[in-house]
């Protein structure tokens, strides 16, 4: 597949992205085997080593980007969080007001929200139908 890539990317431009993500992958895959410290700097080295001597801007743009959040980066693959809870708690509120174009009462909207966000914990109890079946 990789020599498909080659073949097909004569600037190698695609083929530079493709090596800088999997780069990334490997620093992710950090946090499976325990997040230790020198594996994390290890790989971030081979990817910041990688994307110096790169050309693509991109590639360029991304590592500045990973830069600007290597420390960030660095504590979620130690610990293990994230804030994808709140992220996703974040988006079911845009999303609940979106839908009620706007609500006039904000006791309403904090109701709905709530509502929206507990929908997992709240148990499900069989309908009148299902009981009877």
């Amino acid at each position: 597949m990789f020599a498909k890539l080659l073949s097909a990317d004569p600037n190698q431009d695609i083929a530079a992205a493709w090596i800088a993500k999997e780069l990334l992958r490997d620093l992710l895959s950090c946090a499976d085997r325990g997040g230790l410290r020198y594996e994390i700097t290890t790989a971030l080295d081979r990817f910041y080593r990688f994307c110096a001597a790169c050309t693509v801007p991109e590639v360029i743009r991304l590592a500045r980007t990973i830069e600007t959040w290597q420390a960030p980066i660095i504590a979620a693959l130690q610990t293990g969080l994230s804030n994808a809870r709140t992220e996703g708690y974040n988006r079911i509120v845009k999303h609940v007001g979106r839908i009620a174009f706007g609500f006039r009462n904000p006791e309403n909207q904090r109701r709905r929200v709530r509502w929206a966000c507990t929908r997992r914990s709240r148990r499900v109890t069989p309908s009148r139908h299902q009981r009877h079946c």
